[in-house]
């Protein structure tokens, strides 16, 4: 189990490494984060998967192609100004569509695909094409729209900027989950929610904030320069005064994080429990299934996104 679990886990480091270092190097102008989508692709369609596998498992209908498209299509959807400059030209600044536009458009086409897929199929099978599309919905909801407003992250920005603000991201939200197990084995004595997940404490909720929030300050203070370099962020000054300092950043970033990473861990738990299932899958051997490496990051991405648009690390 250990073996598996190093090996797996060193796999998808390396493979992560590898594309982070040609994203920083080689992304043309403008579409910053090309070389990230296939790592977004597996992650989000990985994750997509094992959601629709459980509620598949546990008697709840679903179509689960139509849901893995739908939440390809969601997922690519911020892609799309990438196009403009890839071929030379540069995104419409006046665009009634913007950026994130494509976003809602995309999610909203996914919803009549699934409509559309339920045509199709209707009165070959059992019945039930509400309930499947109501699934199909909530899963390429819940995973394509963060992961969409991941590759908005990555172009926030010129340069590495938004690079940086990823890894930042990452760091912040994943010491979290050391923070709080460590701070739980130590001082845990009163249970979180102990019919949803026994072994989460409060006190391990506070230590992962805390920790969250050092973090938060390492990665602003050093991290954040380093990678972005020159390259200047989305706004030109923080919407409030000292949001763009390290310490008052941190001290924004990190608790926001850590609190909705965990809000995240917790759905994962709700979804696993009431489908009486261990792991969300088995697609990593050692570590479980995709859901259970980026559960945490799906609920992170969106204040965190907020977060640097207000001004963190301006």
């Amino acid at each position: 189990m250990l073996i598996d679990r190093l090996k797996t886990s060193a796999v998808l480091i390396s493979i992560t490494a590898i594309l982070l270092y040609l994203d920083a190097t080689m992304s043309p102008a403008g579409a910053e984060g090309i070389w990230l989508l296939p790592l977004l692709l597996f992650f989000s369609l990985g994750t997509a998967w094992d959601i629709s596998g459980l509620l598949s498992n546990s008697g709840r209908p679903i179509h689960r192609r139509a849901t893995l498209l739908a939440t390809a299509i969601i997922t690519l959807s911020a892609c799309l100004p990438m196009m403009w400059p890839l071929f030379g030209s540069e995104y419409p600044p006046n665009c009634p569509v913007g950026k994130l536009g494509w976003i809602v458009i995309a999610a909203v086409a996914s919803v009549f695909l699934l409509l559309l897929a339920e045509m199709m199929d209707y009165g070959k099978g059992p019945a039930g094409a509400i309930e499947r599309t109501c699934g199909g919905v909530f899963v390429s909801v819940y995973v394509g729209l963060p992961m969409a407003l991941l590759v908005s992250l990555r172009s926030l920005g010129d340069g590495n900027w938004g690079l940086a603000a990823i890894l930042t991201m990452i760091a912040v939200t994943k010491s979290t989950d050391a923070g709080a197990y460590f701070s739980g084995k130590t001082f845990g004595k009163h249970k979180l929610i102990p019919r949803l997940s026994p072994g989460k404490t409060r006190e391990g909720a506070v230590g992962g904030i805390l920790i969250a929030t050092i973090v938060a300050f390492v990665c602003l203070k050093w991290l954040f320069p380093a990678i972005a370099g020159e390259a200047s962020g989305p706004v030109e000054a923080a919407t409030i005064p000292g949001l763009d300092q390290p310490l008052w950043g941190a001290l924004c970033l990190g608790p926001v994080l850590a609190i909705t990473g965990m809000i995240g861990d917790l759905a994962e738990s709700l979804v696993k429990r009431d489908s009486n299932a261990k792991d969300s899958g088995n697609l990593l051997p050692g570590l479980g299934g995709v859901w259970d490496v980026t559960d945490s990051l799906i609920a992170a991405v969106m204040p965190a996104f907020l977060c640097f648009v207000a001004g963190v690390a301006a």
